[in-house]
């Protein structure tokens, strides 16, 4: 009796759990897509290793996920989950609250004018002017409004900030799903300083992310996390208003990127790619099921960080990783000042260092 009566319960558990899987209601729509194999990092270009395991903790302490961040005159300026903006001495010893955004900042750039421009992940594109005051710049595109403000730059001349909106159809925080459903709905725009129009210029991207010029503002790189790859569309030249790939197939989820004004990009990766998530790509209704998992289990991400140097060609020149208990992760924000290497991230307390002649040995 106790054995039947086990098996009864049993059977009753996985009706339960297989309805919820399939049943329980969710807006998440997955397309079918099929990623190319994920390269490895047992062994070549991206080969596993512990180049970021000596990073040092720089600025203040105890902050709730500083991921952009600006090094100016010796002062960081990072956005924090709560919607503050701060600046903090390297030390630490000394921060300041600059302004609440009452969003989330994602995204910093300094306008040529003194403007402090944020990519605001709730409240869209803003500005903060010398008086303290939150500005808001554009909210919308193609009367599409922005779901997901994340990255800005600034062009030399001030006259435009390209920025992305990850997804028009998820906000912040729902990441996740955005990436997962592949919806192909966020966008590459520009933002007309003297007009005040904003323009798209890419479309159809997956969860468009970091955004940086290069040289001589020739053309914009946009991190595309959902595809693994990094597109560029050109600003200048013979091939102004066209886009092509500028690397693709990488280890792991691009989220910021920076340039380093003379020979260097910077990448940070999120977490490297998860194998389940890449073979069910194919199946829309199981990486469905998989949005309902996690609604009550942890999101499947490997906490390692993880960051890339390339080339002005897009070839990877540095590899930076840390698998080990403890590293400094997510790693979503890789700027070169002088020296040194800064880190910020999505969800750590404090940001971080390391030096650029360990970052590229």
């Amino acid at each position: 009796m106790k054995a039947l009566k086990f098996r009864h319960l049993l059977l009753l558990l996985i009706i339960v759990i297989g309805g919820f899987l399939l049943l329980l209601p969710t807006k998440v729509q997955p397309i079918a897509w099929t990623p190319s194999p994920a390269p490895s990092l047992i062994d070549g270009i991206y080969t596993d290793n512990q180049r970021l395991k000596g990073v040092e903790r720089v600025g203040a302490a105890d902050i709730d996920g500083p991921e952009a961040l600006l090094l100016e005159e010796g002062v960081l300026i990072t956005g924090l989950h709560d919607g503050r903006l701060i600046s903090t001495s390297l030390d630490g010893k000394t921060t300041k609250v600059l302004a609440d955004t009452g969003g989330r900042p994602l995204g910093l750039a300094r306008h040529p004018n003194g403007l402090l421009v944020i990519a605001d992940g709730v409240k869209g594109l803003l500005s903060l002017d010398a008086q303290g005051r939150v500005i808001a710049l554009s909210t919308a595109a193609n009367n599409v409004p922005f779901g997901f403000t994340d990255d800005v730059v600034i062009d030399k001349s001030g006259h435009y900030a390209y920025f992305s909106d990850a997804s028009s159809r998820w906000g912040y925080g729902k990441d996740g799903e955005a990436i997962i459903e592949h919806g192909g709905d966020g966008r590459l725009l520009r933002y007309d300083f003297q007009t005040g129009t904003t323009t798209v210029l890419l479309d159809k991207l997956e969860f468009a992310n970091g955004v940086t010029l290069g040289p001589d503002d020739a053309f914009v790189l946009v991190n595309e996390t959902g595809a693994y790859r990094i597109s560029r569309y050109w600003l200048t030249g013979p091939k102004a208003g066209t886009h092509d790939l500028f690397i693709d197939n990488l280890p792991g989820l691009p989220d910021n990127l920076a340039f380093n004004g003379r020979d260097r990009f910077w990448v940070a990766l999120y977490a490297p790619r998860n194998a389940l998530l890449d073979a069910t790509a194919p199946y829309p209704l199981v990486r469905k099921m998989i949005v309902r998992a996690m609604t009550v289990l942890p999101k499947p991400v490997e906490s390692r960080a993880f960051a890339l140097g390339l080339d002005l060609d897009g070839k990877v020149i540095a590899n930076l990783q840390d698998a080990s208990s403890g590293n400094y992760s997510p790693i979503t924000t890789v700027r070169e000042y002088g020296d040194w290497l800064y880190l910020g991230s999505l969800k750590a307390r404090h940001m971080a260092r390391l030096p650029l002649s360990t970052a590229l040995q």
